[in-house]
């Protein structure tokens, strides 16, 4: 049975974690906080899907990487950690401190997960890396100051990964949220879920956002 890490949370990562279980995956969810793993992973059971629970904090290199040594070799690695930053600054107001606080778990947690399950897919010859990130990873927000840094890090890395990644049988995916993670909306927990599978799946695009730039805008304006 393959395996898809996914990065534990109540919306998009339980959302990814049943997909890709409903798809015959087994899945193990990755979360800081342990008392998060226990409820998802038995709704995960109830519906007939595998599951394993590992505590890891995407901001703490050698929790994540002893949480993915211990899962062992993974098809699929699902990174989620974009927005863990514990606080979000305007442009203006962005120190060294809190674009480090946002850059941790966007772009040196992903590196460091990266670090833990490429060298067995690159050995095989064959896996798939998908990250989620926001709408400021694309285009500049200014009301997401450190946030948007740390997304546009994550975004090229990404990218960066896909073109060298391509020829040597591992896929690498972006996606981009740009509306509401809610239900009924382009990027509500299925969506986001659906077009992570279809990454992975199809094989054929590195990037796909969901939603659109300009209602964004229109509803930063009206705020």
């Amino acid at each position: 049975m393959k395996t898809a890490v996914i990065g534990a949370g109540p919306g998009i990562g339980f959302a990814v974690a049943r997909r890709f279980g409903a798809e015959g995956f087994e899945v193990a969810l990755v979360s800081r906080n342990e008392r998060h793993l226990t409820p998802l992973t038995e709704r995960l059971a109830a519906e007939g899907v595998r599951a394993t629970g590992h505590a890891g904090d995407l901001t703490d290199e050698t929790s994540l990487s002893h949480a993915l040594d211990r899962i062992g070799p993974v098809d699929v690695l699902v990174y989620n950690g974009a927005g863990t930053a514990r606080a979000l600054t305007p442009v203006l107001e962005v120190t060294r401190r809190s674009a480090q606080d946002a850059f941790d778990g966007a772009v040196l947690g992903a590196v460091t997960a990266v670090g833990a399950v490429l060298p067995a897919m690159l050995e095989r010859g064959s896996g798939t890396l998908l990250f989620t990130s926001g709408i400021s990873a694309v285009h500049p927000l200014p009301f997401l100051g450190n946030i948007g840094i740390a997304a546009a890090g994550l975004r090229t890395y990404v990218l960066s990964l896909a073109e060298v990644l391509a020829p040597r049988g591992v896929h690498v995916g972006h996606v981009a949220i740009a509306a509401a993670v809610a239900p009924g909306s382009p990027a509500a927990p299925e969506s986001v879920a659906g077009t992570h599978w279809n990454l992975h799946a199809g094989r054929d695009r590195h990037e796909v956002i969901l939603g659109d730039l300009a209602t964004v805008q229109a509803a930063i304006s009206a705020r």
